[in-house]
Parts: structure tokens; sequence; C-alpha cells
């Protein structure tokens, strides 16, 4: 069985550091990437959510570029995220890499977080370390597990998103 997985391109010690400056409200900037199951959206539940509720008790935003479902309010109530704090910019037409990248070089977002089903270049990557470290932001890559996309993928359908997120 796989389960989620959150993985970093950057040092342990330095996620460390902008988890505890979360609290201090002076976060460094980091990017992260959490791998999800939509077979097992409680878990990305129990791994996502204390960090947001967390990231919601600053004065900045939380920003969701997701790329074809709305976000329910009345999830985000219920989970305890401040509805007066998250934006979300949703759309086919959306470059979320593109859109990651100016939010994060603003400053005005404590998370971007971002939908994006492809791995990055190094080069992309690069291109989102220096927007959060510019910004003093966190980036969150949420991208689907691509071992249960593949093996549960139809030949020809649609695909459900999880109305957990969406």
């Amino acid at each position: 069985m796989h389960t989620h997985s959150m993985k970093s391109h950057s040092v342990n010690s330095r996620f460390r550091q902008s988890c505890a400056a979360t609290s201090t409200s002076e976060a460094t900037g980091l990017i992260g990437e959490l791998i999800y199951s939509e077979n097992q959206p409680g878990m990305t539940q129990m791994l996502l959510l204390p960090l947001l509720q967390q990231l919601g008790t600053q004065s900045r935003w939380q920003l969701w570029l997701t790329p074809q479902q709305k976000l329910s309010r009345s999830w985000l109530a219920q989970s305890g995220l401040p509805l007066d704090k998250v934006m979300q910019v949703q759309g086919p037409a959306i470059n979320t890499l593109e859109a990651m990248i100016k939010a994060l070089q603003t400053g005005n977002y404590s998370v971007v977080l971002g939908w994006l089903p492809d791995e990055l270049t190094v080069q992309d990557r690069r291109r989102l370390d220096d927007a959060a470290l510019s910004g003093q932001a966190l980036g969150l890559i949420m991208r689907p597990d691509p071992v249960e996309m593949a093996a549960s993928r139809p030949y020809n359908g649609l695909k459900i998103h999880s109305s957990l997120y969406h």
C-alpha cells in the first residue's frame, strides 16, 4: 500500500528553521512537495491541516492555485482555516508554476499551494526556491500519487477530484 509522502529539495535543517519561524511570523522561504493519495484523503488532512491552521494565524493570506474545482467554504470552516485569509485562483487556463512563482515573490502569502501534475525541472525548482526566499513564504507543490494514478486511470474517462479539497 502506498501512502503519502512529503519531500523537500531543501536541507532538513532549513525546513525545521522555517517551521519554527512560522510561529514567530518570520518565514525564511521554502518549497515542499506533498504527494497524496486520492483514495486516502484523511491522511492528507492529517499532514496538511495542522500546517495550514498554524499558517492561518499569520497576517498574510493563503493562496490555493487549483486547476479545476472550487474550494468548499464549508470544508474550510470545518477545518479551522480562516475564511477571510484564504484566496483561490482556479481554472485550467492558469499556468500554475508561473502563478506560484509570482505569488511567492510578492510576500503577500504565508503559503502558496499549487497542484502540479508533473515533476519539475531543476531550473523550475530553482525558480520556485528563489521566489519563496524572496517573498519569505512557503510554497507547497501538491501532486497526486503517480503510481496510483497510472494504475487506476481509465483509458477514456473522466477524473473526479476529491471533494474535500475542491
